[in-house]
């Protein structure tokens, strides 16, 4: 926590420049062999040009090859390995971030036959079936399209689905929300794409199928590809990452992760669905009644979560502390975060940065005064279309025990020590709708989740 200092300070820290050279280090450390101490002394000299006066330290000169981060920030992924033993998810540690882009080489993994390594100069994507002109197109081709970018989130359909059947208290956020990532995206409008070849008009859906070894597939509406979808070539400003897709990737801005297909092969246009595995065995929604279950569950619905202070972290003291997070939605933009810290008998309207915008992230903050004791921290958002974040029985009561779209509230405790653990609370009812919302929850007679 910053702290006031006084001008002695100051014209000590201004003042000083506890630095040795190399040379008075060797001379003072002559008696022990200096020489074999050459490269130890060389890193003891980094450090304390490092750590005591860079004010007098030469730097380093510029570079034709990425330095990549200060060794004093090294965030990573967190890497789980399924499938025989191959690593094929890796979560974004979402306390580690500022701002709302991640950084491209901390964007979240998920894939299912391992990353595909392909050569850009012979990448081929086909176009064909219910189309005036099937074509084929190089990356070369894409890229003379007009191209458009976009901020938009990316979360894969089981993020945050250890909360259907209960998480330890020893929880963190890359164990509550590892799989949900948000970068700028460039690329060709599929609309385009769609006019090139010609789509006809009794075409609805269009299959994406991947290069990748599980020739990944999934149906799409063409209403999709017509609003906002894209072929995304580039992420950040550089090459698309090949955990990421690379040279090519399907983004449908809002929709749930698996159907982003990566390293796009194929698509073909047709007039109904193609009911792959993905779509009927895999990411449905088994329901709670009548053995039904919910299919093609495409939009994210609105999520929010704090990230700081989160699990695993811990409270320095009593005294103010700003609640951090960040809450989206793939219906649109995000119209309010509401902050509790009394466990949801009382919320108070957070903070939301600038730009607000469209199936992107949108960072908020709330401040506190914390007094010291145990506390229960939740967040709840609410998105443009009147859509309400529900608590976690809401939610289980029209979904069961899922494998996917989860977006329930998460609650934090703070403990009186100040270490944050990972909980489960519900909001007293009441509390849970607030009189400006009333009328918006629920929003269909199965609280517009399903």
């Amino acid at each position: 926590m910053a702290r006031q200092v006084s001008q002695q300070e100051i014209d000590t820290f201004v003042r000083r420049r506890g630095l040795f050279t190399r040379r008075q280090v060797l001379g003072g450390a002559a008696v022990v062999g200096a020489m074999a101490l050459g490269g130890a002394l060389d890193r003891l000299v980094l450090a304390q040009q490092v750590s005591e006066d860079t004010t007098r330290v030469q730097g380093g000169p510029a570079s034709d090859v990425s330095k990549g981060r200060s060794q004093f920030e090294q965030p990573k992924r967190t890497v789980t390995t399924a499938y025989a033993g191959i690593p094929q998810i890796s979560g974004t540690d979402q306390s580690q971030l500022v701002g709302v882009i991640t950084p491209s080489d901390l964007h979240f993994e998920r894939h299912h036959a391992g990353i595909p390594d392909i050569d850009p100069r012979r990448y081929k994507l086909l176009v064909h079936g219910l189309v005036e002109r099937p074509m084929v197109f190089t990356l070369d081709d894409l890229k003379h399209f007009p191209q458009e970018s976009f901020p938009h989130f990316v979360e894969c359909s089981g993020d945050s689905s250890g909360h259907y059947r209960g998480l330890l208290e020893t929880a963190t956020i890359v164990d509550t929300n590892p799989l949900y990532s948000n970068s700028e995206w460039v690329g060709v409008p599929l609309e385009i794409l769609f006019r090139e070849v010609g789509a006809k008009k009794e075409a609805r859906w269009f299959l994406a199928e991947s290069y990748d070894g599980a020739a990944m597939t999934r149906s799409v509406p063409m209403s999709k590809g017509y609003d906002d979808g894209m072929l995304t070539y580039g992420q950040n400003g550089e090459a698309v990452r090949p955990e990421q897709g690379y040279p090519v990737r399907l983004l449908l801005p809002g929709w749930e992760g698996n159907i982003n297909v990566k390293w796009l092969r194929r698509i073909e246009v047709s007039d109904r669905p193609f009911m792959t595995r993905e779509e009927t065995s895999k990411y449905t929604d088994p329901l709670p009644r009548e053995g039904k279950a919910r299919q093609f569950t495409f939009e994210w619905d609105a999520k929010s979560v704090i990230t700081q202070p989160s699990g695993g972290m811990t409270v320095r003291g009593k005294g103010f502390v700003e609640v951090r997070g960040l809450a989206w939605s793939g219906r649109g933009k995000i119209a309010r975060v509401e902050v509790s810290t009394d466990g949801g008998k009382t919320w108070g309207l957070a903070s939301l940065a600038e730009p607000v915008l469209s199936k992107t992230s949108t960072r908020f903050r709330y401040p506190w005064f914390w007094e010291g004791q145990e506390a229960i921290i939740l967040s709840r958002c609410t998105d443009e279309t009147g859509y309400i974040q529900p608590t976690r029985n809401q939610l289980l009561l029209v979904r069961g025990e899922s494998n996917y779209h989860y977006n329930g509230i998460q609650a934090w405790k703070i403990q009186p020590s100040g270490t944050v653990v990972q909980t489960y609370h519900e909001p007293p009812l009441q509390a849970a709708l607030p009189t400006h919302l009333a009328g918006l929850w629920p929003l269909t007679p199965d609280c517009g989740l399903v």
